[in-house]
């Protein structure tokens, strides 16, 4: 089947010719077990699949995807919807002015209350909440998810509340995605040493928030989809994108939980390292080069990886490394942000390392470091403040959802008045002219 050419519509045709109908929506249908082909003229088609599309855990009934909108939705079986913008083929920046605004998965968590009738929220959180749900309909601001919230609400042990919470960011962020956190460092790191050998380059990664498929997770995490050999260009495309947007649909929302897994090593091991820098009786720079030389090692990796790929020879690795190589970290937003925050967690004594740390550090630094604003819990908003104001940052970074809300309106505002003086001076502009 051919998703691109026969589906936009008819091409240029004689006056006195009806036009040919074309499709206008494909639907993957649960119960039936079918695709089914809508025409413009209301007939429809239909073709047996087999296997089963859905597995038996999946909560999803069927699957629309319109060519012309460009959207996807899905429909699960208790009735709720959740459209999925994809992407545009050669178009990289979607995002069209809209405002970038990460939330912590302790937020979402706020948020699925206050718009699922939870007693446990307030008057404010509510409007809070409802006021970013309208502004995502009216395309002013967009709600990225991250491979963070979907590690942490797939885990939830209680199958009604994770599909709660996982609905929720599905039909906030509307397939808008982060960049994985440590594709992100991988680019930075290349940017700097591009930038150290005096080449174009600044140290900042390009989309971090996007709708290009599999984002979610780098190439070393994962193994996309690959569509057959024979589809055209614009078909492979669509075809990947389209199913990226339902296995992320279809993951999150799966009866069976993602089980936790053991206690990851790097707890214990931030922990002895954070007890062993309280017993040092040294000064805070001293225990700064100490954990500098913890970071160094553990990007040794992607150090290695990034030289390389800027081009640096052995001897011109050498001469980096004999010049205080942390300090280049500075100009990088993501990266410069981890940094602060290890730092602050190491050099505050008696610090107990949790689980959750690792994941809020790494999502939250990366997010920080490219959103206009992020909200998250007090323990990370300190130290996450702090380093924005050291790297010279724009984000903003809230703990209370409302004050988030009402710093977003006013910046939505001045937004919206900067656009109309410009539209006014083009106009002023095209009088004179």
């Amino acid at each position: 089947m051919d998703l691109g050419s026969d589906v936009f519509g008819p091409q240029d045709v004689a006056v006195d010719k009806k036009p040919e109908p074309f499709v206008v929506m494909m639907t993957i249908d649960r119960e039936t077990s079918s695709v089914v082909l809508t025409r413009s003229d209301g007939k429809e088609a239909r073709q047996s699949i087999a296997p089963a599309p859905f597995e038996s855990t999946s909560v999803l009934s069927r699957l629309h995807w319109s060519p012309a909108l460009g959207d996807l939705v899905a429909v699960t079986c208790k009735g709720d919807d959740i459209a999925f913008e994809l992407p545009v083929r050669d178009r990289s920046d979607q995002l069209e002015q809209r405002l970038v605004v990460y939330l912590d998965q302790w937020v979402w968590r706020r948020i699925t209350e206050a718009l699922q009738g939870g007693t446990t929220v307030d008057r404010e959180d509510r409007d809070a909440a409802e006021q970013l749900a309208e502004w995502v309909r009216d395309r002013r601001i967009v709600l990225p998810a991250s491979a963070g919230h979907y590690y942490e609400t797939t885990k939830w042990a209680s199958e009604h509340n994770r599909y709660r919470l996982g609905l929720t960011i599905l039909q906030l962020s509307r397939g808008w995605q982060m960049l994985d956190p440590l594709q992100v460092r991988r680019d930075e790191i290349d940017g700097m040493f591009r930038r150290w050998l005096g080449q174009d380059a600044d140290g900042r990664a390009t989309a971090v928030f996007t709708l290009t498929p599999n984002s979610l997770h780098s190439s070393s995490r994962m193994v996309p989809y690959t569509p057959p050999s024979d589809f055209s260009t614009d078909d492979a495309f669509r075809m990947v994108a389209l199913t990226a947007a339902s296995a992320y649909i279809d993951v999150m929302l799966d009866t069976e939980r993602v089980e936790p897994g053991p206690e990851p090593g790097w707890v214990q091991f931030n922990q002895r390292f954070s007890d062993w820098l309280d017993g040092q009786n040294w000064d805070s720079q001293q225990k700064r080069r100490s954990i500098d030389a913890l970071l160094f090692a553990d990007f040794r990796n992607e150090l290695a990886e990034g030289a390389q790929g800027a081009g640096l020879s052995p001897q011109d690795l050498q001469r980096w490394g004999q010049k205080q190589p942390m300090n280049g970290f500075s100009i990088l937003p993501a990266t410069g942000l981890y940094r602060a925050m290890l730092h602050h967690r190491h050099l505050n004594r008696g610090t107990t390392w949790k689980r959750s740390d690792l994941t809020d550090m790494i999502y939250l630094s990366c997010a920080a470091g490219y959103a206009d604003f992020v909200v998250c819990e007090k323990h990370m908003r300190e130290p996450l403040e702090r380093g924005v104001r050291r790297l010279g940052l724009r984000t903003k970074v809230f703990r209370h959802l409302s004050e988030a809300v009402a710093a977003i309106g006013h910046s939505l505002e001045h937004q919206a008045h900067d656009i109309d003086a410009s539209a006014q001076q083009e106009s002023n502009d095209l009088r004179r002219g």
